[in-house]
């Protein structure tokens, strides 16, 4: 068998084209991980990205290239293609205009998961640090962000969608000007993992995971996910998880046209959420299947957006962030609460509405009975 260094040079490509793809490559001793960084330096081959934790290199690989060798090495743990993951919002509903229908700061679906009644106790997330990894977060005269990264370009962070925007503005609106978010004065952090299009690669997601961890931000938001599966992902979800942080991520938009919601909420460390209705009932669009978690509000939901403006979104991308920023509520009242304690007080302090675990879990999100 040729030297793992030299057989992982001669298989990935230095520059992309229309023939190559992203390849993920994981590897089971850091020895061997930072040996073949510098072999691939020697070689003039930069992968697209590495991360140490993980003991990963992404790179270009031929489409048509034969891994078999590659993935059966003994210290090779993973090789994987590097998939995309998508967005989980449905866009804008053709409704009134704004000034017809707001005429509270603080939405009925924050009022509806029981979110203002827990503020004095918990300073209304004060200090509790969150990211929202997605596709940046724009300025907005209602958004106070701390800080960020940009995992696809190393630049700005800023929203170019507004999908991020949207779900950060659920978590944490600050009510300076128009509405109030779940979570009104937490630490928000912009983790920018996903482009223009709502569209990234996973490693670029596992890249801001270990950028979150890194600066002990335990309070992760995932409005996206895949159908397919990916090794590499689940095994950075559960890493974080290990290490004391609380994942929430939305169910996924099929409907009942698929068996199972999407990745990374049916993976068992994360919080799996799915989206009402204003009537508390699932949402149609809200997928299906064995994992959901718990449920929030996802129809035409009032939030934050682009340059300083409001928008009404559904997806269960917007139902999310409001278990994101009940779990900094939650941590406000009792900051020594572990990933698995927040988890377990949401659940079961859930309001109980039809639809049955593979729709709604455990229920409606209620934050003040889940803060006792």
């Amino acid at each position: 068998m040729k030297p793992l260094a030299k057989q992982l040079s001669q298989t990935v490509k230095r520059t992309p084209t229309s023939r190559t793809e992203r390849r993920n490559i994981v590897f089971r001793r850091s020895q061997d991980y930072h040996s073949c960084l510098k072999h691939l330096s020697a070689a003039g081959i930069r992968p697209v990205k590495k991360v140490d934790s993980m003991r990963m290199i992404c790179c270009h690989g031929d489409k048509g290239a034969d891994w078999k060798q590659l993935r059966s090495h003994p210290r090779i743990a993973l090789v994987e293609r590097d998939r995309k993951v998508k967005a989980h919002g449905l866009g804008s509903p053709k409704l009134p205009g704004l000034s017809a229908v707001v005429k509270s700061r603080i939405p009925w679906n924050v009022n509806r998961v029981k979110a203002p009644p827990v503020w004095p106790a918990s300073n209304s997330g004060a200090s509790i640090k969150i990211a929202i990894l997605d596709t940046g977060i724009a300025r907005h005269p209602d958004l106070a962000i701390a800080g960020g990264v940009n995992t696809i370009t190393g630049k700005s962070y800023a929203d170019d969608n507004g999908h991020g925007t949207h779900v950060a503005g659920i978590a944490a609106a600050t009510g300076r000007r128009r509405i109030y978010g779940v979570a009104p004065r937490v630490e928000l952090y912009a983790v920018k993992v996903l482009d223009e299009n709502g569209s990234g690669f996973i490693s670029d997601i596992i890249e801001g995971i270990e950028w979150c961890l890194a600066r002990g931000i335990r309070i992760l938001n995932m409005s996206f996910g895949l159908a397919a599966d990916s090794a590499l992902l689940r095994n950075a979800i559960r890493q974080a998880r290990r290490r004391g942080a609380v994942i929430v991520a939305s169910a996924g938009n099929s409907g009942t046209a698929f068996p199972q919601i999407d990745a990374p909420a049916r993976y068992p460390e994360t919080i799996a959420v799915a989206a009402t209705t204003r009537a508390n009932r699932a949402a149609s669009f809200s997928s299906r299947g064995r994992g959901i978690d718990i449920s929030a509000p996802g129809v035409s939901i009032l939030s934050t957006w682009l340059h300083g403006t409001y928008r009404r979104e559904s997806g269960t991308s917007m139902s999310a962030p409001h278990v994101t920023g009940a779990a900094a509520l939650l941590r406000g009242v009792r900051p020594k609460l572990t990933a698995t304690e927040v988890a377990r007080r949401l659940k079961q302090a859930a309001l109980r509405i039809p639809g049955g675990k593979n729709a709604v879990g455990c229920g409606l999100l209620q934050i003040k009975p889940a803060a006792r």
